[in-house]
């Protein structure tokens, strides 16, 4: 861990996402060059590539790993190289550093307004839980009233389900409106979705993994989780209600998965660890973890329309809720999607599920937010949303702040709504 009071000679502004602190990991691409790694610090990109070339992590990582297309070579590469490239960059990044010459520093910076981000990571996997307790209860209440929200699984098992990898997209990548089956009066209909909704989730990326038939026990899950990224997981409500039963999510969650371009390692976030929620009844016996596993971090929901954009309004914040609501934690999660012996691979993405918090403005989906249409969000534009309309542009941001301590950001993740 980066001791707070450090500082580098890179600026870097109060309020900022990317103290030195952080150094998060992404991938990017300047005009008509190639795709390089690097660390976000200020408003800056500490260039990995081009450090590498000049040898100034011999002895610490391969110069091929860091000079790769993607991060996977990096994540495989395991916690010992992990830690030995972030001690290096804060040796290199800290203000009273003598490892590079005034004259030279600058050489090794590129703005990030200047670049195009890319997925830092290649997805081989990826799985989507479904582990906040007040999103499955508020969920439970809209579609089955009347009746326990909760199924008599859910306080034994993180619930999730394997998805697809093809569509795991970068902040930025415009969403087409999915077309697929909606229920109907006497047989089904084809079209555009016109529930399209949001999900409001975290997801942690993959280190070197498992052999198949092999487990990954819960007090290990830190040596295999490398960091963590924000996700928007878009639903269409109509075509999800209409093909979930009896298998689960498909054609209704499959179109797009939107996640930020930094992935902030675990280390940056120790300072916001926290406890959990009250696990009743008491985990079984593979799932109980020693240590605390959530993490005090604040996210936001914003949503600006096409309208609001003619007239110059801001995007407007419709919530605010916070990863340590997570009921089922990162390390359980891990545990129970390989405790059958399935192999994790560098580079799989595990996202949290929606995540709901205690009130009703903290609600982490537009379902919840609006009560499947019943109360629609007022804009200050004049506007009303129940769900999302073709040109909505959906942001979602997430840091970490308190007295004392540094602030930690994961910048944030974009969509737009295109037509199909």
């Amino acid at each position: 861990m980066i001791a707070a009071d450090l500082s580098s000679w890179v600026p870097v502004e109060p309020g900022s996402d990317f103290p030195i602190q952080n150094l998060p990991y992404g991938v990017f691409e300047q005009q008509d060059g190639e795709p390089h790694i690097g660390v976000a610090i200020g408003e800056q990109i500490f260039d990995l590539h081009l450090a590498a070339e000049e040898e100034l992590f011999e002895n610490v990582a391969d110069r091929a790993v860091l000079q790769a297309p993607t991060l996977n070579a990096l994540l495989a590469a395991g916690p010992g190289v992990w830690s030995g490239v972030r001690s290096r960059l804060a040796d290199l990044l800290v203000s009273d550093s003598a490892e590079l010459s005034a004259e030279s520093r600058d050489g090794f910076l590129v703005a990030q307004s200047a670049v195009r981000m890319l997925l830092p990571f290649a997805p081989g996997d990826y799985v989507d839980f479904y582990s906040s307790l007040e999103h499955a209860t508020n969920l439970g209440k809209i579609l089955r009233p009347n009746t326990e929200p909760l199924l008599p699984n859910w306080r034994w098992i993180p619930i999730g389900y394997h998805g697809r990898s093809s569509t795991i997209v970068v902040d930025g990548t415009p969403v087409v409106r999915p077309n697929g089956q909606r229920k109907g009066e006497n047989e089904p209909t084809f079209g555009p979705t016109r529930l399209l909704d949001v999900e409001l989730e975290m997801g942690f990326v993959t280190g070197s993994g498992n052999r198949m038939g092999t487990a990954i026990p819960v007090q290990h899950a830190g040596d295999h989780i490398f960091g963590l990224v924000l996700v928007n997981d878009w639903s269409a409500r109509d075509i999800q209600a209409w093909e979930y039963q009896p298998l689960g999510p498909f054609l209704g969650k499959s179109f797009a998965t939107s996640v930020s371009p930094w992935v902030v390692p675990l280390d940056a976030l120790e300072p916001y660890r926290v406890r959990g929620p009250e696990q009743t009844p008491e985990p079984l016996e593979y799932l109980r973890t020693s240590r605390d596993w959530n993490y005090d971090v604040t996210l936001t929901v914003e949503l600006q329309t096409p309208r609001m954009r003619e007239r110059g309004l801001p995007a407007e914040i419709v919530s605010r809720s916070n990863f340590k609501y997570m009921y089922w934690n990162m390390a359980q999660q891990l545990a129970h999607a390989t405790c059958n012996g399935t192999a994790v691979r560098a580079g799989d993405l595990y996202a949290s599920g929606t995540i709901s918090g205690p009130d009703p403005q903290s609600a982490g989906s537009l379902i919840e937010l609006t009560w499947r249409g019943e109360r629609p969000l007022h804009l200050q534009s004049g506007e009303s949303r129940t769900f999302l309309e073709d040109g909505d542009t959906v942001t979602m941001r997430g840091f970490c702040e308190a007295p004392g301590k540094p602030r930690i950001g994961f910048g944030c993740v974009r969509g737009t709504i295109v037509p199909s």
